[in-house]
């Protein structure tokens, strides 16, 4: 079990990522891969992945030589080009740490390049990052859309819960299993470890290719990361994209959702309820709904108040998103 100890300044400091990350999600992507077992869920997708990844992949297998990943390739950053520049940053003392931790019960010396990693070599470096670019672009590329689509609604599931039950609800809700006992918040694992965050915070973070336990990365001078399974336990694929508003639809209601469409414009709660085609109490409940995760403002102007969307709300819409036509009028 991990035992993540959260002060009152780490309560106050947790977030939900906004966006998925394109390393870690590669990341759990190549855990899925490359673990045995699950053949019913995920032998086809591995069959099909193992015999499409290009060779310049193969320097990232290197560097897992026994299922123990250097923390430099823990890198949380929403851009891609950003995230491939990260393990660069990593100080020369971590990098050189976490190589002699990953091979110290390895049999075998690593390869020349990861030597040459452990020096600094620029070139090395370069392998690196392109071996990451390359397993991103056959893995996650083709399904990345629907990825970005899976968190969106992830992302206002936790924020609705967040706003309808507390912090402590939405945390248990986002990961099943886990309990909060007065400021521990307890996580099902396969080791035992006590974090403490310090007042640095926790970010969410959901992953769609892992089904695993959570996984809890600690970096020097930012949040702990708690990246949990999510979705329907089987990685995306193009097929299972469908309706791309659908899962958000889902999460919100239908009618709330049409009312986050509407509200890209300001709209009272009358002219909200017309445009729905629902009674002013019902779209000033949605409304309220909506508010309360954070997805909407509402300010009086006269005697009426009027809403709209925020920028959170903007992205948790795709842009192609389209706004509901007008209920018919009678002639």
């Amino acid at each position: 079990m991990i035992r993540v100890h959260l002060t009152a300044a780490d309560l106050a400091r947790v977030r939900f990522a906004p966006r998925p990350a394109p390393l870690q999600e590669l990341n759990t992507a190549l855990l899925t891969l490359c673990q045995p077992g699950d053949a019913l869920r995920y032998g086809p997708w591995r069959q099909r992945l193992l015999h499409r990844l290009p060779d310049a992949v193969r320097p990232l297998r290197d560097l897992v030589p026994a299922a123990r990943a250097p923390s430099f390739l823990d890198v949380f950053a929403d851009d891609l080009r950003e995230g491939l520049a990260a393990p660069r940053a990593t100080p020369v003392a971590v990098v050189r740490a976490e190589l002699a931790r990953v091979y110290a019960t390895h049999p075998a010396p690593p390869p020349p390049w990861v030597r040459d990693l452990h020096r600094g070599d620029a070139d090395a470096w370069r392998v690196l990052r392109q071996a990451q670019h390359a397993a991103f672009e056959t893995i996650l590329r083709p399904t990345w859309s629907l990825v970005r689509d899976l968190h969106r609604a992830e992302f206002t599931r936790y924020a609705v819960t967040a706003a309808e039950a507390g912090v402590g609800a939405a945390l248990c809700a986002a990961v099943p299993g886990s309990a909060l006992r007065a400021d521990v918040w307890e996580l099902a694992a396969n080791r035992e470890a006590d974090v403490r965050p310090a007042g640095r915070g926790l970010t969410l973070l959901p992953t769609f290719h892992w089904s695993g336990a959570p996984l809890v990365a600690e970096l020097p001078g930012q949040p702990v990361y708690v990246t949990y399974p999510a979705g329907p336990g089987v990685p995306p694929s193009p097929a299972t994209a469908g309706d791309r508003a659908g899962a958000l639809a889902t999460v919100l209601g239908r009618a709330r959702y049409e009312a986050l469409l509407l509200l890209a414009e300001a709209h009272t709660t009358g002219q909200l309820a017309r445009r729905l085609g629902l009674s002013d109490a019902t779209a000033s409940e949605h409304a309220a709904a909506l508010r309360g995760a954070g997805l909407i403002t509402t300010a009086r102007a006269g005697r009426a108040v009027r809403h709209r969307r925020t920028a959170l709300g903007d992205l948790l819409v795709s842009p192609g998103d389209h706004r509901p036509p007008a209920p018919p009028t009678d002639a």
